[in-house]
């Protein structure tokens, strides 16, 4: 039979983390999302060299992404609980502003930006 004093620690010790671990972080949130996608012209084809641009609409700080030769770009890790508005630019001509919400639960997130 068990003693007092450990059947007391084991108590406590199940009552503690009973506290403590719903105070731990979800691990996917650790990750982050990620924004992919893909600029193309009004004929379906891929723009390379495009500048795609990323902005926090939170912190209004931007950052930028030249597409690849398949027209293909990439940003990561985003914050999930923050929107993010997206578009692309070449010679003068650009997409429209497309806005990556905070209430799309998808960690990867793909968007296809077409030049006008």
């Amino acid at each position: 039979m068990a003693r007092p004093s450990v059947i007391v620690a084991i108590s406590l010790l199940l009552a503690t983390s009973s506290f403590i671990l719903p105070a731990q972080k979800d691990k996917s949130q650790d990750r982050g999302r990620t924004l992919i996608g893909r600029v193309l012209n009004q004929q379906e084809e891929p723009i390379a060299k495009a500048v795609v641009s990323l902005k926090n609409t939170r912190t209004h700080v931007s950052r930028s992404y030249i597409s690849d030769t398949n027209g293909a770009f990439h940003f990561g890790p985003l914050s999930p609980n923050v929107d993010y508005e997206v578009r692309a630019e070449f010679n003068g001509a650009s997409s429209d502003t497309k806005v990556v919400s905070a209430l799309d639960p998808r960690l990867r997130v793909e968007l296809t930006l077409r030049i006008k």
